[in-house]
């Protein structure tokens, strides 16, 4: 049977991209269109490699398994709920391949047939989602500084600005550090520290199971949520955000 090396790599690509978009869109998570292009572009050659004469080698099982999961920790990085995702990743990708072998030689219709089947399995079976939780992309601008995090969408959070009534992203201590070059012991002690750098707020909180307190904010001069310019207070925690895991901010459902 002849193989068109291109067509391999094409193939592959575009099948690896559409999966790992899968993959977040199911964990929640926004579609990160640069580290997945990255990922499906080492899928893509690994697909072209095990076709040349020589290689077939690397088409055994454990060898495909190593470069999915290098093609997860790519895509994803490497905490916890990375690690969630990759995993997810990985059966997704050998479903996909199974599924093909067994409608037939694994050819290009074959392929095609089986991502449809996997796309449907996740639209029906998962209802296009395997966690409760939403992701979104934040960029914040300020002072010549700027910090990308990712944000946990929190229902919960009905934090607002006491003085303007704007919405609040609470962003964590190194977001702090990075826009405004505050110590986590100056986001510690808010009430010292705004007597001492000027253009700081107060915002009032209180969590469940803790006493209310405040934290240091900042109307930052330019904020994006998911794309959109958002006309919102950024606050700092003295403590780090979703430690371990994909996100280092919270924000409110209004403004996902």
């Amino acid at each position: 049977m002849e193989i068109y090396l291109d067509l391999v790599i094409i193939l592959n690509f575009c099948v690896d991209f559409l999966l790992i978009l899968g993959t977040n869109r199911l964990c929640g998570f926004p579609p990160g269109w640069g580290r997945t292009a990255l990922a499906a572009a080492l899928g893509a050659i690994y697909a072209g490699v095990c076709v040349l004469p020589g290689f077939s080698f690397l088409s055994g099982t454990l060898w495909r398994i190593v470069f999915l999961a290098l093609m997860g920790a790519i895509a994803f990085g490497f905490s916890m709920g990375a690690v969630r995702r990759g995993i997810l990743f990985i059966f997704m990708s050998m479903a996909l391949g199974g599924i093909a072998l067994g409608l037939g030689s694994g050819g290009f219709w074959a392929v095609v047939m089986a991502a449809i089947g996997v796309a449907l399995l996740c639209l029906i079976g998962f209802q296009g989602r395997v966690s409760d939780n939403r992701f979104v992309p934040i960029f914040v601008k300020h002072g010549g500084k700027s910090v990308t995090m990712t944000a946990l969408v929190d229902t919960g959070n009905t934090l607002r600005d006491p003085v303007s009534g704007a919405p609040v992203v609470v962003a964590d201590a190194q977001a702090g550090e990075t826009l405004l070059s505050l110590t986590k012991e100056q986001l510690l002690h808010p009430v010292e520290t705004m007597a001492q750098v000027s253009g700081l707020r107060l915002i009032p909180y209180h969590a469940v199971g803790q006493p209310a307190g405040m934290l240091i904010g900042i109307k930052a001069e330019w904020v994006e949520i998911n794309g959109k310019r958002t006309d919102c207070m950024v606050a700092f925690a003295p403590q780090s955000i979703g430690a371990g895991r994909d996100y280092q901010a919270l924000t409110g459902g209004l403004m996902g």
